[in-house]
């Protein structure tokens, strides 16, 4: 019998470091191999009834044949987890819709000094992280969720819940259900911390539900005033501080306020003229852009919206921009789809499709007490490699303004 690996991106890659796996990935068009032995197929050459084992990258959608053929699918999570179920590391996972990567990032940067090692949909693969670490502190993302029925966190981090990737769950409660499942696979001795709304989701682990950066903050008996990060960012500081004062009963403050932002994320610059311009590229869904629109209340706004949807509605943006002082200037596959609903509420609104049109827009009326604010609620790979190569590109055009 034979083990398949379906995809061939960084975590199956990782996975095939062992060798003696089959490859089916939809780039292949003849039978080769790889370097570590493994043989490489395309995907009509999957055979379920050959096939013992068969572990996807989390990016396969349901809707492939290689998923519906299936009989043995696993996720990367359950083959970690059933390989070391003896010695597997104590495990924090870490979803929601936005501020993930953050908290995931802000959580490592405390935890740290105490053997944790930070990996899954934040960059690597758990066949690259090893079992000798003490924590695995693990981005996970919804598609992941969906494919595990073993794995199960110590601690999980649930951040608030808004639409997106409907494309791939098919709609919304798909998609919530995938993020509350955890909650159905955890023992007595986890610990969940989610949004009020999920508090009451079956489970045998201790809830704390939280409404807001307040109710966090009372929980970890901390001033919201000492933490040195604003909306969006600090709900994603709180829950990493709530983790520390689940396992060690403290909150180190001072060492959060040390964490450094990545870039791409509300990351603030001035072009030659003194002009504020903010690369929010890492805003690929609403509410990572609402979220940005709430940081610059009382701004006049200079808003690039546009890319892939992802087939998710973005009327909740323009109801968040009803009252606002705000432009919008639309890029990307769904130009049109965003001017329409400009027009239906009342926002004034500039077609421009591309990025570079948006900037030179905007540059011709943005004042000096104004903000002109990237912040797509939108995927990238419409027109770009990836959301870095966007925020990149941005940041390139507003350095060439005349």
């Amino acid at each position: 019998m034979k083990k398949s690996l379906f995809g061939y991106g960084g975590t199956t890659k990782a996975i095939a470091k062992s060798g003696g796996w089959d490859i089916y990935d939809d780039k292949f068009s003849d039978i080769s191999s790889d370097e570590f032995g493994n043989r490489l197929l395309p995907v009509s050459e999957f055979r379920p009834e050959n096939s013992e084992i068969e572990i996807t990258s989390p990016g396969i959608p349901p809707s492939h044949e290689l998923i519906k053929k299936a009989k043995n699918l696993i996720s990367e999570y359950d083959y970690f987890y059933e390989k070391h179920a003896k010695n597997l590391p104590f495990c924090i996972w870490i979803s929601g819709t936005n501020g993930k990567t953050t908290t995931t990032k802000m959580m490592q940067h405390l935890l740290e000094n105490h053997g944790s090692a930070m990996g899954g949909n934040v960059g690597t693969p758990l066949a690259d992280l090893g079992s000798q670490a003490k924590i695995w502190i693990l981005e996970t993302s919804s598609f992941t969720m969906h494919y595990s029925n073993t794995a199960k966190p110590d601690i999980y981090v649930l951040l608030p819940i808004t639409p997106d990737h409907l494309s791939w769950h098919g709609d919304f409660s798909e998609y919530e259900k995938a993020k509350l499942k955890p909650l159905g696979m955890m023992s007595e001795n986890g610990v969940a911390i989610v949004p009020k709304a999920y508090a009451k989701t079956p489970t045998k682990a201790c809830v704390i539900s939280y409404e807001n950066e307040t109710d966090l903050a009372k929980f970890c008996g901390v001033d919201e005033s000492e933490i040195g990060f604003k909306t969006p960012f600090l709900m994603d500081a709180l829950l990493a501080l709530a983790v520390e004062k689940i396992l060690l009963d403290k909150c180190d403050v001072g060492r959060l306020n040390k964490f450094v932002i990545e870039p791409n994320k509300l990351e603030e610059f001035r072009d030659k003229f003194g002009r504020v311009w903010v690369n929010d590229t890492k805003a690929t869904n609403i509410d990572a852009t609402i979220q940005a629109i709430k940081r610059y209340d009382g701004k006049f706004l200079h808003l690039i919206l546009g890319g892939d949807d992802k087939g998710v509605d973005l009327s909740p943006v323009f109801k968040a921009l009803s009252a606002k002082n705000v432009q919008i200037y639309t890029i990307g596959s769904n130009s049109q789809k965003l001017t329409i609903l400009s027009e239906k509420f009342g926002i004034k609104c500039v077609k421009c499709n591309i990025l570079q049109n948006a900037v030179s827009e905007i540059s011709k009326s943005l004042k000096s007490d104004e903000v002109a604010l990237l912040s797509p609620a939108c995927a990238s790979l419409d027109q770009f490699k990836s959301y870095a190569e966007r925020g990149n590109k941005f940041k390139e055009f507003v350095a060439n303004l005349n």
